[in-house]
């Protein structure tokens, strides 16, 4: 109990001296989710400023100009990356009311959409006279196992 007084006296100073905590340090940012997107495809930003109470700007080349607004503690938006848009690495940037700015890259990619399936075959793909062949095969083999287990049931009977 008495190494508790020391720690809660040192928190208590760092308090009342307005020391930043971990979450102030870095209260300027901007996510994206994903940040590597097929053109075509949606993407959230997430960002903050010193004022999350505030909307902020956020720009890129693909998607223009965007207003991230206060929701959830944090500034946050939903945008659709145009189908048109070439393949590559794009800069976003953050600029907040106050002063602050943030940067991080979206990367646009292909979009390749598949054919078909893989022919990777399967259990129950299995045909003609294959498929009848394991089928018989698995029917003498349970009736072979309950013809030895009959057989050793009998045997412990008799002896």
């Amino acid at each position: 109990m008495r190494k508790s007084v020391p720690a809660a006296a040192a928190a208590l100073i760092l308090v009342l001296l307005g020391v930043p905590s971990g979450a102030r340090a870095a209260a300027v940012f901007v996510e994206l989710n994903p940040s590597t997107v097929p053109a075509g495809d949606e993407l959230s930003i997430r960002a903050s400023c010193e004022d999350n109470l505030k909307a902020a700007t956020v720009t890129a080349e693909p998607i223009g100009s965007v207003t991230v607004s206060p929701e959830f503690g944090f500034l946050t938006a939903t945008v659709r990356v145009p189908a048109d848009t070439e393949p590559g690495d794009y800069p976003v940037a953050l600029r907040c009311q106050e002063g602050g700015a943030a940067t991080t890259t979206l990367h646009v990619v292909a979009g390749v959409e598949p054919s078909r399936g893989p022919a990777t075959g399967g259990g129950g793909t299995a045909g003609g006279a294959t498929g009848s062949v394991l089928i018989g095969g698995g029917l003498l083999a349970v009736l072979a196992g309950l013809g030895l287990g009959v057989v050793s049931l009998r045997r412990r009977r008799l002896g």
